[in-house]
Formats: structure tokens, C-alpha cells, sequence
């Protein structure tokens, strides 16, 4: 339910304009008609969680039921644009604090870079390198849809993998695309997220 007072949720713009081996046009039916309608629709959604009568809750169906599933259906495809949006970029070689902890927890950066290229082309949705709070470690996790992930478990680089993610320029090829896409990986962005979740002291 929204808040009291809460504002809409708002389109965030991409904070690039061109990729290397990306069109301008896989970039912006992307961004501006797929994750803003997740936007829209979510907010759409709240209000009408707001109006709707709790005491008619049912697990089969029920109006409150079905929009708290899709509450978090749209939720985590917006978070999940947004990240993804912000971990491209700048096309910057891989350096820094991340660097060190994913050797530690997959032997070389050779070696994520293998598993995570493999998670991308096994998925059908998403790809997420995430720290679990539990084990303390890093994790290439898959992930078939918006509303599926791993709970206690944080996000630091986003892949899509969905189909609309990579098709008008790479057809078929997942491969090429999961290629392009690390070519192009904001690993400084990548780098000021370990450090504002302060997940380095664990290491």
C-alpha cells in the first residue's frame, strides 16, 4: 500500500544515451515503453490496494490477493530495470574492490565471468550477482521472473536476459549480447555499490 502523502513513482532516465554494439532503438523500446509501463502500472496498482476491501482476503483469489501479487511483480521489474540501467554505462575494464571479492569466491574473474555467462544463457528472465547475508558471499544467482530472487540477498550487478532485452541487435544470440553487455559494465558504478553496502568489511 502507498503511504500517506507518498508520491508517484517516477520514470528514472537512463544516464547513457549510446552503448558500444547496442542501437539507439533496442535501448529505447527497452527503457521507454517496457520499464516505464511497469512505472505506470504500479502505479495503478496502489491506489487501488488502498480502496480495496482487506476483509475479503482469499488465498484461491480475492481483488487484495491478485494485486499483491502484482504490486510485487511490477516492483521488482522497476528495480530490476533500474538496476541494470545503472551498471551500464561507461565500458570500463573490471577493477577495484569488486574485483578482489569475486576472486575470493570464484577463484579468478575468469572463472565468474564463465559461471555468470553460463547463468545468462540457462535463465529466462534475469542474472544477478548478489551478496547473501548469510554466507557472506557472492553468488550468480538466475532468475525466470520479476517476482522470483533470493531473499536476504542484495543486488550488485543486474543482467536481462529476457528477450526484449537483446533481440532487435542480437537475434538468437544470447551469447553476443551477454558479451556486449559486459563490454559495456559500469564497474565504477559497480564499485561505489560495494562500498555503500560496506560488504567489504565482511572480507
Amino acid at each position: 500500500m502507498r503511504e500517506k502523502g507518498a508520491k508517484e513513482h517516477a520514470v528514472k532516465p537512463l544516464k547513457f544515451k549510446v552503448l558500444d554494439g547496442f542501437s539507439e532503438k533496442q535501448l529505447s523500446e527497452h527503457h521507454d515503453v517496457l520499464y516505464a509501463g511497469y512505472v505506470k502500472k504500479l502505479n495503478e496498482i496502489e491506489p487501488l490496494l488502498e480502496k480495496t476491501d482487506k476483509s475479503k482476503a482469499n488465498a484461491t483469489f480475492s481483488e487484495v490477493g491478485e494485486l499483491k501479487r502484482q504490486q510485487v511483480f511490477a516492483t521488482n521489474a522497476i528495480k530490476l530495470h533500474e538496476g541494470y540501467f545503472d551498471n551500464l554505462g561507461a565500458a570500463n575494464p573490471p577493477s577495484g574492490k569488486i574485483v578482489d571479492l569475486i576472486k575470493r569466491d570464484f577463484g579468478s574473474l575468469e572463472k565468474w565471468q564463465e559461471d555468470f555467462g553460463a547463468a545468462g544463457i540457462a535463465a529466462r528472465g534475469w542474472v544477478v550477482l548478489g551478496f547473501d547475508w548469510d554466507d557472506l558471499r557472492l553468488h550468480n544467482y538466475s532468475c525466470d521472473y520479476h517476482s522470483q530472487g533470493v531473499w536476504n540477498c542484495t543486488t550488485v550487478l543486474i543482467l536481462d536476459v529476457y528477450e526484449h532485452a537483446y533481440f532487435i541487435d542480437f537475434a538468437t544470440s544470447r551469447k553476443k549480447y551477454i558479451e556486449a553487455f559486459l563490454k559495456n559494465v559500469d564497474w565504477n558504478w559497480v564499485n561505489q555499490r560495494v562500498e555503500k553496502l560496506g560488504i567489504e568489511k565482511y572480507y
